[in-house]
């Protein structure tokens, strides 16, 4: 009798541990963007590579345009484990390590190939792990592009002509100190909140990629668009370190193929959608484009020297020096 309860038990513990192991690992990736930018496409290819690498062992659950955590949520879910994977923008992390404001400096890098430069570079590899004490690792830097500035004025073209004027930016120390060198007031603001401010008259303008101009539809609430590439919105794909750590070893091996190899999809096609979406906003006769000659360019970047001597204490003058070497 003993034997046969016994053997039952046995089974069921078995037949439950079966269950449990067949049941995949889902992983969650929240994201702030449209689908249709680079990072929506490089973390729907993760999804697709990840799933098609580890099958029936992972589940990758994408969730775009701050439909599960906005800007300023994602990161306490992250270390949380309500979420898994997040990637926001390099701007984000000044609370977690100050090198990592580097990114932020105007002027800095001349081309997104520059930014690639630096970011295969060991300094750049290494700042992947700077966050690691405070239980943040980071998996991969994803492109976006470099930025432009826009404004609901009809003259964008010298740094006088923002003086006095509102613009969002990032939750970002560096990004505020460029503004009001400009003599500009900025104002934090999520960027799901950025369309209907512009709208309203919040603010009057803002800095962003091509393709994020375009997929929020903000060049239709604002009348210029100047073409400056006066620095750079990138992401660093990060996780949990502890729940990385814990994952078994070939989950974690397929998972990081996976994400090199989004990464160098994504990071591909980034310039493609920016070049692409810069037509489209042309084409759409809402906003001008403002084309800078030379001399206007290095009016802007003399207003925003200050700018590299506040923080150059803080990232250091080494990691800025490397990151200048990445111009070639």
């Amino acid at each position: 009798m003993h034997r046969i309860v016994l053997s039952s038990v046995a089974a069921f513990t078995l037949a439950i541990a079966s269950i449990a192991q067949a049941a995949p690992l889902v992983i969650k990736v929240s994201h702030v963007v449209a689908e249709n930018t680079p990072k929506g496409q490089a973390a729907l290819k993760f999804k697709e590579l990840a799933e098609k690498k580890l099958p029936g062992k992972v589940e990758v659950q994408v969730f775009p345009s701050s439909q599960l955590f906005g800007d300023a949520k994602e990161m306490e879910a992250l270390l949380l484990g309500d979420v898994q994977i997040i990637a926001p923008s390099l701007s984000k992390f000044d609370r977690y390590t100050k090198k990592l404001q580097l990114f932020d400096l105007p002027f800095l890098f001349h081309d997104i190939k520059a930014v690639d430069r630096f970011q295969h570079s060991k300094p750049g590899r290494e700042l992947l792990d700077a966050m690691k004490s405070k239980g943040i690792k980071g998996l991969a830097y994803w492109h976006n592009g470099m930025k432009e500035l826009s404004s609901d004025k009809d003259q964008l073209r010298v740094p006088a002509d923002v003086k006095g004027l509102k613009f969002r930016i990032q939750q970002s120390d560096v990004l505020e100190a460029q503004f009001r060198a400009l003599g500009a007031n900025p104002q934090k603001m999520a960027f799901s909140e950025v369309y209907q401010a512009l709208q309203t008259g919040v603010v009057d303008g803002q800095e962003n990629t091509w393709s994020n101009i375009y997929s929020q539809k903000f060049h239709e609430v604002q009348k210029t668009i100047a073409e400056t590439n006066h620095g750079v919105i990138d992401y660093m794909v990060i996780t949990n370190a502890g729940w990385w750590d814990k994952l078994p070893a070939d989950i974690r091996k397929g998972l990081q193929e996976a994400m090199d190899e989004a990464t160098e999809y994504g990071n591909g096609i980034a310039n493609q959608f920016n070049e692409r979406d810069k037509k489209r906003i042309a084409d759409a006769h809402k906003a001008k484009i403002q084309t800078l000659t030379k001399d206007d360019l290095a009016q802007w970047e003399k207003a925003m020297e200050p700018v590299w001597k506040k923080f150059e204490p803080d990232i250091g003058r080494d990691l800025i020096e490397a990151a200048r070497k990445s111009n070639g």
